[in-house]
């Protein structure tokens, strides 16, 4: 490619196209920095049959500056995100906006300082350090999460990394995930369970899109069913994404899951920190997440 046109996040665009310096590899789905007046923004290498725009001459095109360290946007991705602006009658930058929603994932390779409860104590409590302490404990994360969590300044959780009291953990940004195992352990499933089970794993594995919906009361046995597909897609080297409401993604839903593949899934949702959501993002962007489980933003 030596022109590409790209999505700019900026809403009140619309496509721009671009010149490709001399050595830079870019493809469809690159996630690139170009020029746009004095600044510098983020855009998204895109299909041009896609985005119809008069053409611009060669000589005024101005070069793109740099390609982000993160996996080009599949095609499928990109047919979800021009289908979605034209339902909901958006523009295209904005969706892609939201499928980019971790502005850290956009960085390379990278380590963040979290800290944590050291097990000493304060030269001088004060009521607001003993309201942290006993807030933190058990908790790991940078200063201004934990200012968050404890609901304090972050000159107070400063003031306990200075006696020693919180001691600094580095952490890689992009540490892989423990790996879900289709075979790791079976639940003996009735024979109605089997049998749904089966249907739904059929159509998994046929690649097909068929919408099931399984009536049962409360310990009926459905999440064990729909186990069975998501094991049918594991073994197949799929994704799998489960998509529950906020109010569902408890600590017994997540423990049930491990039980059952001998690994926790990447979960999902409006309360992750930033570390956590930046490491998400780029193993599900790398195909290295199996299976996500999260609200509706997850999707």
């Amino acid at each position: 490619m030596n022109r590409v046109r790209c999505i700019i996040f900026n809403a009140a665009l619309g496509p721009l196209d671009y010149r490709v310096p001399q050595g830079m590899a870019v493809e469809y789905g690159s996630v690139v920095v170009a020029p746009l007046g004095p600044r510098q923004v983020i855009g998204i290498v895109w299909e041009e049959e896609s985005l119809p725009t008069d053409p611009v001459p060669e000589n005024k095109l101005r070069p793109l500056l740099d390609v982000l360290p993160v996996p080009p946007l599949k095609a499928e991705l990109r047919r979800l995100i021009e289908w979605t602006a034209d339902y909901y009658c958006a523009s295209l930058a904005s969706v892609a906006r939201m499928v980019i929603s971790s502005g850290g994932a956009l960085r390379g390779p990278a380590t963040v300082t979290e800290y944590r409860l050291s097990g000493g104590m304060p030269e001088r409590m004060t009521p607001k350090r003993e309201l942290a302490m006993a807030a933190l404990e058990g908790e790991q994360a940078t200063i201004r999460e934990l200012a968050e969590l404890a609901d304090v300044s972050d000159g107070v959780l400063r003031g306990l990394v200075n006696q020693g009291v919180l001691e600094p953990v580095v952490v890689d940004c992009d540490r892989p995930y423990p790996r879900a195992d289709a075979g790791h352990a079976t639940v003996e499933l009735s024979e109605d369970q089997l049998a749904v089970a089966g249907r739904i794993s059929d159509a998994v594995e046929a690649r097909k899109f068929v919408p099931f919906l399984l009536d049962g009361v409360t310990g009926s046995g459905k999440t064990e069913t729909y186990f069975e597909p998501m094991a049918a897609a594991l073994r197949m080297g799929r994704q799998v994404l489960v998509l529950l409401p906020e109010i569902a993604l408890t600590e017994a839903f997540l423990r049930r899951f491990e039980d059952r593949f001998g690994a926790p899934p990447i979960v999902w949702h409006s309360s992750l920190k930033s570390t956590e959501r930046r490491r998400a993002w780029r193993a599900i962007a790398s195909g290295e997440a199996q299976v996500v489980v999260g609200a509706r933003s997850a999707l």
